[in-house]
């Protein structure tokens, strides 16, 4: 349990963070009602953290770089960084919002320190600046559960996690009674998107300090009461009804702070929604309007407006509905794309006719980056397999994406690039889209898969307590067995795996495999059950010595 708030604890809190929004992305969509039932709040705060986290992850890179050894940045580097990179990357009405609540709990927490009272001081400077970001705050909104959040936190004393579990425990409680706050809540039977978003952030923030792992329990786990679901938003873009504005824009602005009054006097004539979140120069402007082109106008006389996104709902809800047919026209039939690490794995995915995205094991693809791989393959119809659970999230808020520009994409959440293999050997681009994905899936779902791993330092495991150079061995992404080699280690999850039954053995031999392991474990194989087919590949990953998979 952490007593102050250090760079590692805020990266664990963006892990975990990213993590809860992407369990809870679609959710929070489902709940969209206020202030344009779009459909959409939940993707735009994943989107919105994933920057927040890439941002820290980038400060780190930079600290190890600039120093030497274990060195990490400063918890103000770390803070401005997540700051800075949530404003870059805000998606909507709420992302913006949720960036600005960011930025105020690290202009404070950079400024004094991580304890418990600069975090309780953190809080209440976020809900302040939150609510300075929107022109007309409503109740019943993010903006009311960040207050509650930020008021019975201040009254906590003790500890920097009491401090937090205070936090989350409140925003909650607030979050459940946003319906009686906000009539569009309790007509739809929902609590409020953007607030549930937060308190998922939260929730992290809870966990980061209690000293959790981004890999444990995320205090979300627990889940809220149910509420009611928006029924007809769900799956899809509704149009907002009469008497809205018909666009929403949102750009990115260099300006002085100076010119920002006048700014916002101008687009709250134009329009609703709004939401100015930023600082220093740099500014995030979200609002909606029917004259898309003077809110960009007004912009050009502030400063240099760029990044400009507009989107008009009702083109956007047909998108939703209906590939445009030009697009189609232009794309190929289908594309398999396949997510793996390791030159032998992505040749093997090649060979088998799939499109490869080279994954970095040390920080696995964003969803920008999986829309983009998606779009250079060019096809149609595209089978998404990802060979790592922790994608999931990712894929699905690209996937959202890629729907709306007239892509047909199925996600394959394959676990690892053995099941990713059994799934392309069955894969046929002459049957229908469906029976394909069908398919592939079951190949994949029929595929038992383990790993074996090197320990690097002490810890507790489903099979017992670790040490640092023992070997782990994993059987469907839980540790079975703890082992002193690689050999004796893979002999004794082969043998665990095939005692449930199996035709075929795949083994796909890592970076660091040593010379004769694949031989020794195939005659293990063979010896337990002579009928057993066994294959064997050069993967090449450094991220695992040995892959098993076994169909």
């Amino acid at each position: 349990m952490l007593h102050t708030l250090d760079a590692p604890a805020v990266r664990t809190w963006c892990r975990l963070a990213l993590r809860s929004l992407g369990q809870a992305r679609e959710e929070i969509d489902a709940l969209n009602v206020y202030p344009v039932p779009d459909g959409d709040t939940g993707t735009n705060l994943y989107l919105t953290v994933e920057s927040a986290a890439a941002a820290v992850e980038d400060s780190f890179a930079a600290a190890a770089r600039d120093g030497a050894g274990d060195t990490v940045p400063e918890l103000g580097d770390s803070v401005r960084a997540m700051a800075r990179g949530a404003l870059l990357g805000a998606r909507g009405n709420s992302g913006v919002i949720l960036a600005q609540w960011l930025r105020g709990t690290a202009e404070t927490l950079a400024a004094a320190g991580g304890g418990a009272e600069q975090l309780r001081a953190a809080l209440l400077k976020a809900a302040e600046s939150a609510y300075q970001a929107v022109a007309e705050p409503v109740e019943g909104t993010l903006l009311t559960v960040a207050a509650a959040a930020a008021r019975e936190a201040d009254k906590a004393g003790g500890s920097l996690a009491q401090v937090a579990d205070t936090a989350y425990r409140s925003a909650r409680q607030a979050l459940l009674r946003t319906p009686q706050q906000l009539a569009v809540l309790a007509d739809a039977g929902v609590v409020d998107a953007g607030g549930r978003g937060l308190v998922a952030v939260l929730g992290a923030l809870a966990d980061a300090v209690a000293g959790h792992h981004p890999m444990g329990p995320v205090a979300l786990s627990q889940p809220l009461p149910p509420v009611g679901a928006a029924g007809d938003c769900e799956g899809h873009v509704r149009p907002p009804g009469p008497g809205h504005p018909a666009f929403e824009v949102i750009y990115l602005l260099d300006a002085p702070d100076a010119e920002l009054p006048v700014l916002r006097a101008r687009l709250a004539e134009l329009g609703d929604s709004l939401v100015v979140g930023g600082g220093d120069g740099l500014w995030n402007v979200h609002v909606h309007v029917d004259d898309a082109g003077a809110a960009v106008e007004a912009g050009v006389r502030a400063g240099r407006p760029y990044q400009i996104r507009i989107t008009h709902f009702a083109e956007a809800a047909a998108r939703a509905g209906a590939a445009d047919s030009r697009g189609e026209r232009e794309r190929s039939a289908r594309t398999v794309l396949s997510v793996v690490s390791g030159e032998g794995l992505a040749d093997l995915c090649e060979q088998a006719g799939a499109a490869v995205l080279h994954a970095d094991p040390d920080r696995p693809p964003a969803s920008a980056e999986l829309a983009e791989a998606v779009r250079r393959a060019g096809a149609r119809e595209v089978i998404l397999l990802l060979n790592d659970p922790e994608l999931r999230a990712a894929a699905g808020a690209a996937a959202d994406q890629l729907r709306e520009e007239g892509v047909r994409i199925a996600v394959l959440p394959t676990r690892s690039p053995v099941q990713g293999l059994a799934a392309l050997a069955v894969h046929e681009a002459s049957r229908r889209f469906d029976e394909d994905v069908v398919a592939m899936t079951s190949a994949a779902g029929a595929t038992r898969y383990a790993e074996l791993a090197v320990a690097e330092g002490e810890s507790w495991t489903m099979a017992g307590v670790c040490q640092a150079g023992d070997v782990l061995g994993l059987i469907d992404g839980d540790v079975a067995v703890i082992g002193a080699d690689l050999a004796g280690t893979g002999e004794t999850v082969l043998a665990r795996m095939l005692a449930a039954g199996g035709e075929l053995v795949t083994l796909v031999l890592g970076e660091g495999a040593p010379r004769g392991l694949a031989d020794q474990l195939v005659a293990h194989a063979r010896r337990q059950r002579p009928e057993v087919d066994a294959v064997v590949f050069e993967g090449g990953q450094e991220w695992a010595p040995l892959l098993i998979g076994v169909e």
